[in-house]
Order: structure tokens, then sequence, then C-alpha cells
């Protein structure tokens, strides 16, 4: 992974010689997911182009303290990607496209990357947070069993689990994988 020179947040994709790093590394990865999720090579292409022109332009708003380039680019294009498939819907289709083309984004890709979103997102949690988010949410377990285990009242638990969600929303929002309240 390359690891681009510490400057300030905002020049991080300010200059040329940053994005096209950026570029190099992530594009390949940014254009697979697009061309599977949009199922055309060209809108991919598009997809790839405008996440990093909203990348370059909000540059000032990526701390890496928060995620890594690479999660911000993918929530990015993801956002792109939904964009173009919402355009495309209410655009009539055009006579000499496959109908697969109208597809919309690939659900299975869809959750893999919000797991990866999620995941990170949850390294950002306190521990005591993330350990029943994890046991109860992702886990599905009951909260009496995790309290047994923990030692705690359920109580405990039930205002864990409540400020840990509370707490991830925050996080996967400044990720930008929620949309802003």
């Amino acid at each position: 992974m390359t690891v681009l020179p510490l400057r300030s947040r905002s020049a991080r994709l300010a200059d040329d010689a940053a994005v096209r790093a950026a570029y190099d590394e992530h594009g390949g990865e940014l254009f697979g997911f697009a061309y599977r999720s949009l199922h055309d090579a060209g809108l991919a292409e598009e997809a790839v182009q405008e996440t990093f022109v909203r990348a370059w332009r909000a540059a000032a708003r990526f701390d890496p303290g928060r995620g890594s380039l690479r999660t911000w680019l993918f929530a990015i294009c993801r956002n792109v990607v939904v964009d173009q498939a919402r355009a495309r819907a209410v655009r009539p289709a055009l006579a000499d496209r496959d109908p697969a083309d109208h597809a919309a984004p690939d659900d299975e890709l869809e959750r893999a990357l919000m797991t990866f979103g999620i995941d990170e997102a949850l390294q950002q949690v306190s521990e005591r947070h993330r350990q029943v988010v994890v046991e109860v949410h992702l886990r599905g377990r009951p909260v009496a069993e995790v309290a047994a285990e923990l030692g705690v009242p359920t109580g405990t638990v039930h205002s864990r689990l409540y400020y840990g969600l509370k707490a991830l929303g925050v996080v996967l929002e400044e990720m930008g994988w929620l949309d802003e309240r």
C-alpha cells in the first residue's frame, strides 16, 4: 500500500501527484466495483472519474484518522454509482442496450463493502461498546446472555448497545457511508 507523504489534510489530494498516486493505487478496484454495479464499462469509467473529481474537491474533509483513503474513495464511488443508477432509472432505455445493463447495483458487493466499512468503523468505537454491538447485533446473541458473560446487568448492556450504535452511526457518517442526518 502506497502511503502519501504527510501533509495537511486539505493537501492530501489537492495536487496532481497525490491524485495520480491515489488513482494508480485504487483506480482499478474502483472501476471493478463500478463495473460490477453498473454493468457498463463506459459508465464505470465515468464513475471512477467522478469519484476522483469529488475526492479532489473534498480533499479538505478527508481525515486519515477516521478511515483509510481506500475506504473514503469507495464511499464516494458508492455514492456516484447510486447516483448513476438512479439517473439511469428515470431515463428511457436505449434500444440497442442489453436489459442486464439496467440492473440495480450489485447487492452482494454492496453488502461486502458495507461490511468492510462497518469493520473499519467498529475500530473507532470504544472496546466496551464494540463488544456488545458485535455480540448482540452481528452475532445475534441475546442481551441477557451477553450480560451474564460480561458479569454486568442487562441494563448496562442495553446502555452500551445504545451508545455504541450511536457512536458507530457517527463514525460511519464521517466516513461517508451514511447520509448526514
